[in-house]
């Protein structure tokens, strides 16, 4: 293990540090936001017991929402990215910093109020000089907490686009990379330590020389991002977002090797492990992200209204699909690469040896089985719903894993069967059998990129671009890919453009 982590340092450092910053930066910005509302707000309701008492009720309401929730409803209303990850994180940090700040406020020994009052000392005068640096262990205290809150949620900033070291701990978990999942944990866990320590060292600064450094952060920080903004030479920047796992990510590193290259003056954001279907199609119609790949089953089960079957023929299913998408979403679904990336039905080969299990019809026989599925495929049309309807399959569990988990739970026995698409290099590591099809319900897969119609026809030289790849890359290629990213842990950036490089595709 030491070595794998060695190893992977060593190949990501750079990636993993920016990453780290990204984490830092989100982090502070939060934290900073969340002390100049909180603070302020409890000294205003120092002598509104009530309206102080109300806030407090509402920061734990808030801090009982689950945290992917609330970021889910945020994404509508002010995109993906850094900012939801910042609104959701001053969300939960409220409930310390603004309960600790309120508490010590209000539980200031009576007497020594009494004292300045008598003295005749101005209001000014008795909160900075009194009240607060006596609730100043009080308010510290909140802060730490909520600072070390922020830290650990951040992670989740990954899930939107956001970045930071959650990134890590996603791919880990999506491809079974432990070095990634631990450097991931480890760095978000000594950031979190030092903040702590850091903050335990302001306890022994007076309040004044606290305000004015908070005050210069705010400053330098500030300039620091408008020196940025300036010295970065302007190139338009288009946002191209992947699903869950490793393939979407080869694909979309493809997509921005191939961009990046032909069109010089446009910057290409990748969003990895962006989240499932109707995430990305919903923030492609919202103009969040510009493109990402999807595939011909997938549209015609899932995205688009439509009462006929799907038609098992590769080129009729993707003119469907595109024409659907085009008359109901005003989207344009580009030429489909050579690959299917078909769903299937996978059990270990013992199973299927002990109860000669050779079709999908086979497992109506054998309600006993535990299964566990991709989220995808346990909601969706084409997966799940519609294949239990077409089979009579009965199962006497169900429960949803992300794809890598639930590879590891059918290898280790504690499922009997899960779904599987026909690129996993998981069959091959794990010697899985998959069920053939035999009612065909399984529709054709051909992955594409998707993007709006508007941006399609202002982007002429991008389409262009994403052209090259149809046609390309076969079943075998995209396995081999899979296997290199989920198996090996190379890196998808890099497996991506050495197969561009080969086929010739990249210069």
């Amino acid at each position: 293990m030491n070595d794998s982590l060695i190893k992977y340092w060593h190949s990501n450092s750079h990636a993993i540090i920016g990453a780290l910053g990204t984490h830092i930066e989100i982090s502070v910005i939060a934290a900073l936001i969340t002390i100049i509302i909180a603070i302020p707000l409890a000294v205003a309701l120092i002598n509104h017991r009530r309206a102080g008492e109300f806030v407090s009720q509402v920061a734990s309401v808030i801090q009982t929402i689950p945290s992917l929730a609330i970021l889910g409803l945020l994404i509508p209303i002010v995109g993906i990215g850094t900012v939801p990850a910042v609104i959701t994180l001053v969300l939960y940090a409220m409930m310390p910093i603004y309960q600790n700040t309120y508490a010590g406020l209000t539980n200031i020994d009576p007497v020594l109020i009494e004292a300045a009052d008598a003295m005749g000392v101005s209001k000014s005068f008795k909160l900075f000089r009194v009240e607060i640096p006596l609730a100043m262990p009080m308010i510290l205290s909140g802060i730490r907490i909520g600072v070390v809150m922020i830290i650990g949620t951040a992670t989740l900033a990954a899930l939107i686009g956001g970045g930071g070291l959650g990134t890590y701990i996603l791919l880990g978990i999506q491809s079974n990379n432990n070095a990634a999942l631990i450097i991931g944990a480890v760095l978000a866990a000594v950031l979190a330590l030092v903040a702590s320590w850091l903050i335990g060292l302001l306890s022994h600064v007076s309040f004044k020389k606290l305000g004015i450094g908070v005050l210069v952060v705010i400053i330098l920080g500030g300039l620091g991002f408008g020196v940025d903004k300036l010295a970065t030479p302007h190139r338009e920047t288009i946002t191209v977002a992947g699903k869950m796992g490793g393939e979407p990510e080869i694909l979309i590193s493809m997509y921005k090797d191939l961009i990046e290259q032909d069109n010089p003056k446009i910057n290409v954001v990748v969003k990895r492990n962006f989240g499932g279907t109707s995430f990305l199609f919903k923030s492609l119609q919202s103009k969040k992200i510009d493109i990402y790949p999807e595939f011909t089953g997938t549209v015609l089960q899932s995205l688009v209204k439509t009462n006929r079957d799907v038609n098992p023929d590769p080129k009729i299913a993707y003119q469907d699909a595109k024409t659907d998408l085009q008359k109901q979403d005003k989207m344009t679904l580009l030429q489909p690469m050579q690959y299917q990336n078909g769903y299937g039905m996978t059990v270990r080969r013992s199973v299927a040896e002990k109860y000669h299990l050779k079709t999908i019809a086979d497992l109506a026989k054998h309600p006993q089985f535990k299964a566990a599925f991709d989220p995808d495929f346990y909601s969706q049309r084409d997966g799940y719903p519609g294949l239990k309807r077409a089979y009579g399959l009965n199962f006497s569990s169900v429960r949803t894993m992300e794809p890598s988990l639930r590879y590891q739970a059918l290898h280790d026995g504690k499922v009997d069967v899960t779904d599987a698409y026909t690129t996993d290099p998981q069959i091959k590591k794990y010697d899985l059998v998959v069920l053939k099809d035999n009612k065909s319900f399984f529709p054709p897969y051909q992955g594409a990129p998707l993007m709006l119609t508007s941006f399609a026809k202002s982007h002429p030289g991008v389409v262009k671009s994403l052209h090259k790849l149809a046609g390309k890359i076969s079943t075998s290629d995209m396995q081999e890919m899979n296997y290199k990213v989920t198996v090996e842990h190379e890196k998808a950036s890099t497996v991506a453009r050495d197969y561009l490089k080969t086929h010739h595709i990249l210069n």
